[in-house]
């Protein structure tokens, strides 16, 4: 893969480019890594232990923030079955009904599929010297492959990536607003795109009701939670989390990897000496360029949180950016390095609230990056058209990504 002059498009006066929101969050830390912001309204942690702490204590800080949006029958719907934001007993009986689906062994017997996808996809593209990696793999690969999962037509896959679109492509986010009023900015925004995707997963759920498949979406309804079933309107919210989250992390972390390696000609040389690398090179890419930057948890009682008092329901922001580039952890951390070992960047998530599809978003990452590497003996970022990047203070992701490829 070689270094190419890359066009960046002009940066959009709202929208900030990704070193502006690390230099944010450093100025962040200089106030403390973990510290109580008026304008916001909440406690910034910054810190990786610090960060570790809030996620692995539930009982502490809880993920139940529904009360900070306002009352909306579609976020209402949506949010029913959105076990992210459910705290145990109810998120532990959720999550385990699909957690079998998910486990790094079943996730291991969809890799021939996951392959013969990407190599479908890229035949498409027949002998073009040019492609959007975007456009032609990493969107529709992870689309294609959760859908099948879910029973739902892949085809349909345009509609998935408006919605995704729709809910994180919001370039209106004030870095300095608080977190109740940015909420209520994006209930608004994505409403008319909730509506939309309840309906449609609704459809889906009910049509499966009727004839049943051998399909995910068919096991939920299914399965019992305390001897009862769930009804429609639950699964619409396991449903479009497991599609949404099943498809755009791996999205982002192809694109990040394709530009991590295009910044960095001598790690993607290491790789296609030995693809064995291709692990922990991807673990590089997810810690150096984390596709969520932040979590939100709210404190149940009064405690302390890296020796700093936090009062008893406050909203606290740990930020998976930051704790990932914490000095302390990770030596150089805004360094690029692929021998780096250990790893333990925090990008999706830890304790109870780890995030199911890791297993299947990082087998989705070597298995496309492979064959990429295989099929072209040089990968560039094209210098001829401009990288479009998502606000960083919403995902950390590219949405256009043109290349230069040669076999």
């Amino acid at each position: 893969m070689a270094r190419s002059e890359v066009a960046r498009s002009e940066p959009d006066p709202v929208r900030r480019s990704l070193p502006d929101f690390l230099a944010w969050l450093e100025q962040l830390r200089q106030r403390g890594r973990v510290h109580y912001d008026d304008r916001q309204q909440c406690w910034h942690v910054l810190g990786h232990p610090e960060a570790n702490e809030v996620l692995a204590d539930p009982a502490t800080f809880s993920s139940d923030l529904g009360d900070l949006l306002p009352k909306q029958e579609d976020m209402e719907l949506f949010q029913r079955g959105n076990f992210v934001r459910m705290d145990p007993p109810r998120h532990r009986m959720l999550r385990g009904l699909v957690s079998q689906a998910f486990t790094p062994r079943v996730v291991a017997g969809l890799e021939p599929r996951i392959a013969e996808v990407a190599t479908e996809l890229l035949d498409a593209s027949g002998g073009a010297e040019h492609l959007d990696l975007i456009e032609e793999l990493a969107y529709p690969l992870p689309v294609i492959v959760i859908a099948e999962l879910l029973g739902i037509p892949p085809d349909d896959r345009p509609v998935f990536r408006r919605w995704a679109d729709a809910l994180f492509e919001r370039t209106n986010v004030d870095p300095d607003g608080s977190l109740t009023r940015i909420g209520e900015e994006a209930v608004t925004s994505v409403a008319p795109t909730l509506r939309e995707m309840n309906s449609y997963l609704l459809d889906h759920i009910r049509t499966r009701r009727a004839d049943p498949g051998d399909d995910l979406t068919s096991a939920l309804l299914r399965a019992e939670v305390d001897g009862q079933r769930l009804d429609d309107e639950e699964v619409v919210g396991f449903v479009g989390l497991l599609l949404l989250a099943g498809h755009i992390t791996t999205t982002a972390t192809l694109g990040n990897a394709v530009v991590s390696f295009d910044e960095h000609p001598d790690a993607a040389a290491e790789v296609r000496a030995e693809y064995g690398r291709l692990p922990a090179a991807i673990e590089e890419v997810l810690r150096h360029r984390t596709p969520f930057p932040r979590l939100g948890r709210r404190a149940t009682r009064d405690t302390e949180v890296g020796g700093v008092a936090i009062p008893a329901g406050a909203i606290v922001v740990p930020w998976l950016t930051a704790a990932n580039r914490d000095e302390r952890v990770f030596a150089e951390p805004d360094r690029f390095d692929i021998h780096r070992h250990p790893n333990p960047h925090l990008t999706f998530g830890h304790g109870i609230h780890f995030c199911l599809g890791a297993p299947l978003a990082r087998l989705e990452a070597k298995v496309a990056l492979e064959i990429l590497f295989r099929r072209y003996r040089d990968i560039a970022v094209a210098g001829d058209a401009p990288v479009e990047y998502r606000n960083p203070w919403v995902m950390i992701s590219v949405t256009k990504l043109p290349l230069e490829v040669t076999r």
